[in-house]
């Protein structure tokens, strides 16, 4: 059984789904759209997060477990390798996961993150060096990575 918790970021309401004492989900949402039920995980990753908007956090340790097909999972244990502060391309992605060619795949995958911000999708970029396409808005892919150059406002 999966349960959420909702918490306020600076980004506005995060939702997270705990399922078998792992963190499944993360994302943010308009509104409650579940029974709210935290628990210690959704607290800790809730905690952490907050610590990373606060530019006092580089890295997560959560226990976490990604549901997807294979190619998803290639696409995000490559994702989750990027280091804080740096950008890579989709084709960096497709390129390093041996599916050069697969680079709308890649896209489609970066897309359907089910961990955003703990697997950093807002890391990828496009191969010009544009903010390309993000779940939660380019806004916020802006800033996290403003964030990650020391330049938060």
């Amino acid at each position: 059984m999966t349960t959420y918790a909702f918490y306020q970021t600076p980004f506005g309401l995060l939702k997270t789904g705990i399922a078998n004492e792992t963190l499944i989900r993360i994302s943010l949402v308009s509104q409650q759209d579940e029974k709210n039920h935290p628990t210690c995980l959704s607290d800790e990753a809730y905690a952490q997060l907050q610590a990373y908007f606060a530019g006092k956090r580089t890295d997560f340790s959560l226990p976490y477990e990604l549901t997807g097909t294979p190619f998803q999972k290639q696409v995000w244990a490559q994702i989750a390798r990027i280091p804080y502060g740096q950008t890579v391309t989709y084709k960096d992605i497709a390129q390093a996961i041996g599916k050069p060619r697969a680079l709308q795949a890649t896209g489609q995958a970066v897309g359907a993150n089910p961990l955003t911000i703990l697997i950093p999708c807002h890391r990828v970029i496009g191969s010009n060096g544009s903010l390309t396409g993000y779940a939660w808005g380019l806004e916020m892919k802006q800033a996290l990575l403003k964030l990650e150059q020391g330049c938060a406002e």
